[in-house]
């Protein structure tokens, strides 16, 4: 009687399947049930290998942190900020414009709408600014975490608002954007100076920055 785990040259008896040993000269003959129950668990084997390999290489690229002399840069660039306050349930963004002195950064803002509400409430915010290219070729944001405090001191206010009349013509900017701040665009930029329809704000207690850059 034919032994059924034997091995014959190049072939098998029916019925039994052959497994190659890797490094071995000789076929190691298996039952063709053990042979599927092992090709199953190498199948298994292999996929999970595969998934934990896929993994490593679907690893996400992280975005490079900038230095603080490469974010305050970002900041004096630029002039439009967006302010995160914490609304009614869900969080309230608007979009402020901001002087900065190379310490902290300060807003005008109208005296009405939602966002003297939520400022009342909590003056907790997250201040972000951000600058790219058209195409997306270069882009670069700083976000702060901390907190909006009205200046009260009368010379201070003055001083904001004197740099924010300086910086709307040193950037030739449409007089729509005394609007914003609770002003005729008919009206001189000096009358932010001269009439307070508006609140300065202060960033103050920042607890936290966050401020990326590609490449």
């Amino acid at each position: 009687m034919m032994n059924p785990f034997c091995s014959f040259p190049g072939r098998n008896p029916p019925g039994y399947g052959a497994f190659q040993h890797e490094g071995s000269p000789w076929d190691v003959p298996i039952p063709v049930r053990m042979l599927r129950n092992l090709r199953a668990t190498t199948i298994i084997s292999i996929t999970v290998n595969s998934i934990f390999r896929e993994d490593k290489h679907m690893e996400p690229l992280k975005i490079p942190r900038m230095t603080k002399a490469e974010y305050d840069a970002l900041i004096e660039r630029q002039y439009v900020s967006r302010i995160a306050f914490i609304g009614d349930g869900y969080p309230y963004i608007a979009p402020f414009m901001y002087v900065f002195d190379k310490k902290y950064l300060y807003f005008l803002s109208s005296r009405y709408g939602r966002k003297m509400e939520y400022f009342a409430a909590n003056p907790q915010v997250s201040v972000e600014i951000e600058e790219y290219t058209p195409d997306l070729s270069s882009f670069t944001f700083v976000s702060l975490q901390g907190m909006l405090r009205e200046v009260q001191d009368p010379v201070q206010k003055t001083n904001v608002r004197e740099q924010f009349a300086a910086m709307i013509k040193k950037r030739r900017l449409s007089s729509n954007v005394l609007s914003a701040f609770g002003y005729s665009p008919r009206d001189p930029v000096e009358v932010i100076v001269r009439e307070e329809r508006s609140a300065v704000w202060k960033l103050v207690g920042v607890k936290d920055i966050v401020a990326l850059r590609n490449g």
